[in-house]
């Protein structure tokens, strides 16, 4: 992946997470959650315009969708105790 040095202006949070990282994490952590944030704007992309196709999620459909991811958790919790 291409890199390039930026400028930016960050909260003094930075403090924060350079302990936890070490200088040299803090570009890897930036760029992790600079990914994250970009995945979930695409996300919410696909929400939208989904809601606009099939009109928006009712609550018992977000109930069984939580309960499926909470059924998920329990089972990557699992696997990962396995290996």
């Amino acid at each position: 992946m291409a890199t390039r040095t930026v400028t930016v202006t960050i909260p003094e949070l930075l403090d924060e997470i350079r302990a936890e990282v070490g200088k040299r994490g803090l570009s890897r952590y930036v760029a992790e959650a600079l990914r994250f944030k970009r995945e979930r704007d695409r996300l919410v992309e696909l929400v939208h315009w989904l809601e606009g196709e099939y009109g928006p999620v009712s609550d018992d459909e977000r109930a069984a969708a939580i309960e499926k991811l909470e059924e998920l958790d329990v089972e990557h919790d699992r696997r990962r105790v396995i290996t």
